[in-house]
C-alpha cells in the first residue's frame, strides 16, 4: 500500500503559471473527494495529537475549516474559524500580516478561545509562514496557547519553518522540496 504522502500527492493537482507566470499553484480541492484519504489525513493529524490535550482546533479560512472541523471532532475538543477580517458577528480580535500583494486581516470572535487553552492551528498548505504566525499571534492576544501547527502541504522548497515564531510544533504530511 502506497504512503499517505504518496496518496496526496497523487490528487493534488499541479496547475502551472497560476495566479501568475512562474508560479505553480497546488489544487488540493480533489483531496476533499476522496473519502477513504480524507479519513486517512483526519486520523495523520490526530494521531499526532493524541497525548496533547487539545482544547481548540484554529482552522484558517477556507480549506483549514475542512480540515479543522474534522480533526476537532476526531480529537474530541472544540473548532474555531479564523476568518478574513469583517466576516463574523459580535466583538473580535484581529491581526494583520503582510500578503505578496498588500496587507492581509484574520479574525476570531473574543470569546472563541479560552486564556490557557491548548490550541492546535491548521490550514491546507504552509508557504511563507505568514499566515500561520499571525493566527498564533491572534491565538496570543487570547492568552491561549499554540501546542501545534498542522498541514497537509508544505513547500519546503521555501524553507518557511526558519520565519514561524511561537507556533508550536509544525507538522506537515507532504512536503514539495
Amino acid at each position: 500500500m502506497k504512503q499517505l504522502n504518496e496518496r496526496i500527492a497523487e490528487r493534488i493537482i499541479s496547475i502551472p503559471d497560476y495566479p501568475v507566470n512562474g508560479v505553480i499553484f497546488r489544487d488540493v480541492m480533489p483531496v476533499f473527494t476522496d473519502a477513504e484519504l480524507f479519513r486517512d489525513i483526519i486520523l495523520a493529524f490526530a494521531d499526532f495529537h493524541k497525548n496533547d490535550n487539545v482544547d481548540v482546533v484554529a482552522g484558517v479560512e477556507a480549506r483549514g475549516f475542512i480540515f479543522g472541523g474534522a480533526l476537532a471532532a476526531a480529537l474530541g475538543c472544540g473548532f474555531v474559524p479564523i476568518r478574513k477580517a469583517g466576516k463574523l458577528p459580535r466583538e473580535c480580535v484581529t491581526e494583520s500580516y503582510e500578503l505578496e500583494y498588500g496587507l492581509g486581516v484574520i479574525e476570531a470572535q473574543k470569546d472563541s478561545i479560552k486564556p490557557g487553552q491548548r490550541v492546535v492551528i491548521i490550514d491546507d498548505l504552509l508557504a511563507t509562514g505568514g499566515t500561520v504566525n499571525a493566527v498564533a499571534r491572534l491565538v496570543r492576544k487570547l492568552n491561549a496557547n499554540v501546542i501545534a501547527s498542522d498541514f497537509m502541504v508544505e513547500l519546503g522548497f521555501l524553507n518557511p519553518r526558519p520565519n514561524l515564531v511561537g507556533c508550536g510544533t509544525v507538522n506537515s504530511l507532504l512536503t514539495y522540496h
